[in-house]
């Protein structure tokens, strides 16, 4: 029976190795070697190409990456929390709705949620002209970073909520009667029950958010405009606009090199779901 269920993954693990892990080999393979006037790699080893991004401005690139997705995954969790805590405690039926107001955008292509987005922040969009109701002048804040910024938040809020309602939705609501009938406070009991449960929510929350978050690209480009780059940015330079597939494999391995760190720190986090709550592993 065994044998027979191993023989079932075969079809599986080819597909993994076909879409997975040949082009990564491919990738890593472009980012080690040299193009010199060939269409082909020379495969000569190299290291330039990761010099050449550590010692260029396209480190910055990558920092600035890095720093935004850590501002979008902290304003979405700011948000979400409350909003994933407040659908945790209404009627069942009511939770249903909301949770499907959540889901429903992420039904529509992100590119026409983004451009949306544009005819909102814009110079004649709907929030100068709200603005200019009250007498105030606005000039749009369209192409900027904040304008990046509530674009990403906007796009990746629904993956921190729900995973933090599912998470919220297991507490039992005995703990916290009994917590507040042996006289603990709101505050007490929200740190020292509530959130505490809630963590493998939460840490599910932060990598589901930030992974898409620092390699986005669609976002930078259509609310920062042409000249607004981030990796993921830098990424596509590379491969479709100057045709250097090295250094661009080379970027493409430092952003994966990345993720997997995250995903790491996401198997930590299912370590502490594993032991029922106490020390967090890292």
């Amino acid at each position: 029976m065994n044998q027979s269920l191993k023989r079932l993954a075969y079809p599986y693990l080819l597909w993994i190795f076909i879409m997975i892990v040949v082009p990564f080999f491919l990738v890593f393979l472009y980012s080690i070697t040299s193009n010199k006037g060939g269409s082909s790699a020379t495969f000569k080893f190299t290291l330039d190409h990761y010099i050449a991004f550590f010692s260029s401005t396209n480190f910055n690139i990558l920092s600035k990456s890095i720093l935004l997705a850590v501002q979008t995954t902290v304003l979405c969790l700011l948000f979400g929390f409350p909003v994933a805590w407040i659908i945790s405690k209404i009627h069942i039926r009511m939770q249903n709705v909301l949770i499907l107001f959540f889901i429903l955008p992420m039904w529509i292509n992100m590119l026409l949620r983004t451009y949306a987005w544009q005819i909102i922040l814009g110079r004649s969009g709907i929030l100068n002209y709200l603005f200019s109701l009250i007498g105030v002048t606005f000039n749009g804040i369209l192409y900027t970073d904040a304008a990046v910024l509530i674009g990403m938040v906007y796009n990746f809020i629904p993956f921190m909520v729900l995973p933090i309602y599912t998470t919220l939705i297991k507490i039992d609501d005995d703990l916290i009667e009994a917590a507040s009938d042996l006289g603990a406070s709101t505050k007490e009991i929200f740190l020292k029950i509530i959130f505490p449960l809630s963590i493998p929510g939460v840490v599910t929350g932060i990598i589901m958010v930030f992974l898409p978050a620092v390699s986005s690209f669609a976002i930078p480009r259509l609310l920062g405009g042409g000249d607004y780059i981030l990796i993921g940015n830098l990424i596509e330079k590379q491969f479709f606009l100057l045709g250097n597939w090295n250094f661009g494999s080379a970027i493409s391995v430092i952003l994966m090199i990345i993720i997997i760190l995250s995903m790491k720190f996401m198997k930590k986090s299912d370590e502490y779901k594993s032991k029922g709550g106490g020390t967090l592993p890292w």
